[in-house]
């Protein structure tokens, strides 16, 4: 989970955004919409596949 220490002079607007920021480097939401359904295992197979024939190109 992200974390952030307000600072004393420090908006909180700007920790709102230092806080968003770090949540969207450590991948919590898309990890979060990722497992609110569940997937079966042939269809992660699937996405996986498509995924990296998609980088490929």
């Amino acid at each position: 989970m992200a974390e952030i220490k307000v600072g004393k002079n420090e908006t909180l607007d700007s920790a709102l955004r230092r806080f968003k920021k770090q949540c969207s480097k450590s991948g919590v939401l898309s990890e979060a919409k990722k497992r609110k359904h569940y997937e079966k295992p042939s269809e992660k197979r699937k996405r996986k596949a498509t995924e990296k024939r998609n980088s490929r190109k």
